[in-house]
C-alpha cells in the first residue's frame, strides 16, 4: 500500500500535500471542508458516511481544474492545489466553480439514501507548510459569518490581527502567572445603608514593570486559548488569602467557561478550607449570561455553591438582552446593574427607567442590588434615592493591591 495514498478514497494524503507544497515554487490552495459531515455521520452511520466520502472525492474529481492535484487531508477535509499562475479573480471563479458544482449535485449512497452537501473553501497561496495553515484560517474567519462560501487568506484582516492578538495573551497571561505578576486587586462595595464598606470585589491585573494591564485586555484571549482557569484559580487563591484576617464579604467574577470546566466547587471549598475562610462571605459573579442557566450541568453546579453557602450574583445586567423570567426562576442572591446605565442615570431618561424596573423587580424578588460606576456625589444620592443597597465605583475607591 501507498503509505502517501489515503487508504478510503484512494488520492494523495496529508503527508503527500505537504511533501507537494515544499517541493513547488507557488502553488495556489483550495482547502475544501464538508459543511457538518457530522451530520452524515450521526444520522446514517461511520459506513454511510465513508460511502458518502467516496462519491464525494469522485465528485471533486469532476469539479476540480484540470490540472490541479487533488489530496485528502483529514476525514471531511480535501485539498485542491494548482501550481499556475492565478489571479484573485481566477481564484475566487474557481472556488465559485466548485461550490456551484456540489450545490448542483446530489450523492447516491444507495436507493433509499441521498444526501446533498455544501463546502466551505479557504484559499491560499504561496510556498510550503504553512499555506495550509493558512487556509485552514481563511475557513475559520469565513465561517464566523457563513457557511458554503469561500474567502482568501488575508494576513492583514481584522480576524488575522485578533488570533495574532490572542496568541500574544496567551503567553504574557502564561509568564505572569509564571512570574507571580497575576495579581488581585480589590474595589470596595459600601453598603447604602450604613454607609461602611462591607465588601470588596476581586479583581485580576497583569503587572508588568510597573504597568497594569485591565482584563478586558486579555480575558476573551484567556477564554478562547484555554488559560481562564488558570486566571480564576489565581483570584481565588490570592483573594481568599487577602480575606482570611478580616471580616469582609468579598465577590470573584466566573464565567460560563469555569463553569463547563467543573472545578470551582472542588477547588473553591479546598481553598475556604485552608484559609478558614465561611462560604457565606463569597458571592461568586457571573456575567449576564442568563443562557448558561437554561444548561443542567450548570445550573446544578450553581445550586451546589449555594448549598454550600456561597452566594450567586449576575454581573452587568442590562447590558445584554435580559431575560427578566429565567432571572426571576434563578433568583440569585445578588444583581449588579450594568454601569453604563448607573453612570448615565442622571442624564439619560432612559438609563433611570430601566435602573427604576431592575430595583422594583429586585425588591419583589428578595435580590439585592448593586450599583456600579458610582463615580460622583449625585450619582451616589440617586442611587439612595432608588432604595438601591450596594454601592461600587470611583467614588468610593478605585481597584488596589491593598484593601482600604
Amino acid at each position: 500500500m501507498n503509505k502517501e495514498n489515503d487508504s478510503l478514497t484512494n488520492v494523495a494524503n496529508r503527508f503527500a500535500l505537504i511533501e507537494y507544497l515544499q517541493s513547488v515554487k507557488n502553488a495556489n490552495l483550495f482547502l475544501i471542508d464538508i459543511d457538518n459531515f457530522n451530520n452524515i455521520n450521526n444520522a446514517y452511520g461511520f459506513a454511510i458516511g465513508d460511502l458518502a466520502l467516496i462519491e464525494i472525492t469522485r465528485l471533486l474529481n469532476m469539479a476540480k481544474p484540470y490540472k490541479a492535484k487533488i489530496f485528502r487531508v483529514n476525514s471531511d477535509e480535501f485539498a485542491v492545489v494548482c501550481v499556475d499562475i492565478m489571479s484573485s479573480q481566477k481564484l475566487s471563479d474557481i472556488a465559485s466553480s466548485i461550490i456551484s458544482f456540489f450545490d448542483q449535485s446530489e450523492i447516491d449512497i444507495s436507493d433509499d439514501i441521498i444526501v446533498k452537501v455544501s463546502v466551505s473553501i479557504g484559499i491560499s497561496i504561496g510556498r510550503g507548510a504553512e499555506i495550509l495553515n493558512d487556509a485552514r484560517t481563511a475557513i475559520k474567519e469565513l465561517r464566523e459569518h457563513k457557511r458554503g462560501s469561500f474567502k482568501i487568506y488575508d494576513p492583514t484582516s481584522i480576524f488575522i490581527k485578533k488570533q495574532q492578538e490572542n496568541i500574544y495573551w496567551v503567553h504574557k497571561i502564561k509568564e505572569a502567572f509564571e512570574d507571580e505578576r497575576l495579581i488581585t486587586y480589590y474595589q470596595p462595595i459600601v453598603n447604602n445603608e450604613t454607609n461602611k464598606i462591607e465588601k470588596y470585589e476581586c479583581l485580576i491585573r497583569i503587572v508588568e514593570n510597573g504597568v497594569l494591564t485591565p482584563p478586558i485586555r486579555f480575558m476573551e484571549a484567556s477564554k478562547l486559548t484555554g488559560t481562564l482557569s488558570l486566571v480564576t484559580k489565581t483570584v481565588i487563591e490570592q483573594s481568599f488569602k487577602k480575606f482570611s484576617d478580616t471580616d469582609f464579604g468579598f465577590s470573584i467574577n466566573i464565567t460560563s467557561t469555569d463553569l463547563y470546566l467543573n472545578f470551582l466547587e472542588e477547588y473553591l471549598l479546598r481553598s475556604a478550607k485552608k484559609h478558614n475562610i465561611c462560604p457565606s462571605r463569597v458571592s461568586l459573579e457571573i456575567l449576564e449570561d442568563i443562557d448558561t442557566l437554561d444548561t443542567k450541568e450548570i445550573l446544578t453546579q450553581l445550586n451546589s455553591l449555594r448549598y454550600h453557602g456561597f452566594k450567586i450574583s449576575i454581573d452587568d445586567f442590562g447590558s445584554r438582552s435580559s431575560n427578566f423570567s429565567r432571572l426571576l426562576e434563578f433568583s440569585p442572591d445578588y444583581l449588579k446593574i450594568d454601569g453604563s446605565f448607573i453612570k448615565n442615570i442622571l442624564s439619560d431618561k432612559k438609563s433611570l427607567t430601566i435602573v427604576e424596573a431592575i430595583v422594583l423587580l429586585c425588591k419583589k424578588s428578595n435580590i439585592k442590588v448593586v450599583a456600579e460606576f458610582v463615580h460622583s456625589k449625585d450619582v451616589q444620592a440617586k442611587v439612595k434615592e432608588l432604595g438601591i443597597e450596594y454601592s461600587q465605583g470611583y467614588y468610593f475607591g478605585e481597584p488596589k493591591e491593598e484593601l482600604l
